[in-house]
């Protein structure tokens, strides 16, 4: 059965296949949902129908014939498309739909055993759709004084002398490499706070950087063992090091001072709490390629969610990166809303009363959109993607990959959230390696 839905998304029917089961009443401990689309790969062009598959078993494995699912179909959770209730009956349940336009179809499934008792509580199953990703545009065009913008910051934080505090670290596992607690002036009132590794007598001009880049939160710097490079981990907030867990979580809790840090200050472009999180990225590139052992051609910058969104911004503000690993990245399509589809976190535009957003901020949201970064970077890069992530949403990840200038590459993981997985690491640091061979062969 085809039913015509609303507007220019799609017409969704259901086609249930029913069970035949014993008519008795099961019983289960406990309750087991699985969604996914049809396709492995779960990718399908414009008005191409998408199926997915719905099973819901108990602990050891047997369909069940009684209870319901209630079923949700959205376009990236940004608007809700159609949701129904479905009879579980045994076998499989498929849900059909379409989209008319690129983004991402996600279908949630929520188990509902009506008066019974089961033993535990189920979270809302996922699945979504890729349709036409690579088709996916910005929400808006970057602005015209962009470029601007971002240099007369650079030009600032360039007046800035370095004044590299550094501290060795005496106590640590790898006897092979120096380690740095180190701080550097930057721009605002936070210095570039983090630990840098240099292999122990490594000759000039041999070693290529990397710097990662930290996920939200608030944190210390991490300790990065990577022998073959020069090596900095910086924390995103410019704040010391190596303090007890309670110290980190002071400032990020209830009354402390970076509690909603991500929102700070987007009333005002120059005051956006993100612009000197960036520039302490410049301020340690700066640091980093002054170290006589850097081989002058690689430079990476490598992240996850709001790292993600750093390694994309350092692309794009500083022609001396690379290579960028951007693992879920944050940041992306600040106003898609404009376009009615969902933006990334931190949904840094509120929307108003009147339903639409507020309009400062979705101006000063512009130069802070990753987006609008990606559209400059030239380099090498490699993102991986969600397709049920609810944090950096899918949709606003492909807006940034798909004005990505030079070589590229996408992991795409149909059945992930918002994650940064090790065969995901893996990859971005297999990448990198083949990164600074290609390198070696160009004069």
């Amino acid at each position: 059965m085809k039913s015509l839905l609303n507007s220019i998304y799609l017409s969704t029917f259901l086609v249930l296949l029913v069970a035949q089961m014993p008519v008795a009443a099961q019983q289960a401990d406990k309750v087991v949902v699985t969604v996914k689309t049809e396709r492995d790969h779960a990718i399908y062009k414009k008005d191409e129908e998408v199926t997915f598959l719905i099973e819901v078993k108990d602990d050891k494995g047997k369909a069940l014939d009684w209870g319901k699912v209630n079923v949700v179909i959205s376009e990236d959770r940004y608007r809700t498309i159609q949701s129904f209730p479905l009879d579980v009956r045994g076998k499989v349940l498929k849900v059909v739909s379409q989209l008319s336009r690129p983004g991402f179809l996600q279908c949630e499934v929520q188990f509902d055993a009506g008066d019974r008792k089961i033993k535990n509580k189920l979270k809302p199953s996922l699945a979504a759709a890729a349709i036409d990703p690579l088709q996916i545009t910005p929400s808006r065009e970057i602005p015209t004084d962009f470029s601007a913008f971002w240099d007369s910051q650079r030009q600032l934080l360039a007046e800035i002398p370095i004044e590299a505090k550094m501290s060795k670290v005496a106590k640590h596992s790898d006897k092979a490499l120096e380690l740095f607690d180190v701080q550097l002036a930057s721009l605002g009132d936070a210095p570039v706070s983090g630990y840098f590794s240099r292999p122990v007598g490594a000759k000039a001009k041999s070693l290529p950087i990397i710097l990662w880049v930290h996920g939200a939160g608030v944190r210390s710097s991490s300790v990065k063992k990577y022998p073959g490079f020069l090596s900095m981990d910086i924390n995103a907030h410019g704040i010391p090091n190596g303090k007890p867990k309670a110290y980190y979580d002071q400032l990020y809790g209830k009354d402390g001072r970076l509690k909603g840090y991500p929102l700070f200050g987007r009333e005002n472009r120059d005051a956006v709490y993100f612009k000197n999180m960036f520039l302490r990225m410049i301020r340690a590139i700066d640091f980093l390629t002054a170290q006589p052992e850097w081989d002058g051609k690689t430079v990476a910058v490598i992240g996850h969610s709001q790292g993600g969104y750093q390694a994309l911004v350092a692309g794009g503000l500083d022609d001396r990166v690379t290579f960028i690993g951007a693992g879920v990245p944050a940041g992306c399509d600040h106003t898609g809303m404009l376009r009615k589809r969902i933006s990334g976190w931190p949904k840094l535009v509120p929307m108003q009363k009147d339903g639409k957003p507020d309009a400062v901020i979705a101006e000063n949201a512009r130069y802070y959109d990753a987006v609008n970064f990606a559209s400059r970077y030239h380099g090498e890069a490699i993102l991986s993607v969600g397709f049920i992530d609810r944090t950096c949403p899918p949709t606003s990840v492909y807006a940034a990959y798909n004005v990505l200038k030079g070589k590229k590459s996408i992991i795409n993981k149909p059945a992930m959230g918002h994650a940064a997985p090790a065969p995901v690491s893996k990859a971005f640091y297999e990448a990198l390696k083949s990164h600074i061979a290609q390198l070696k062969t160009e004069k």
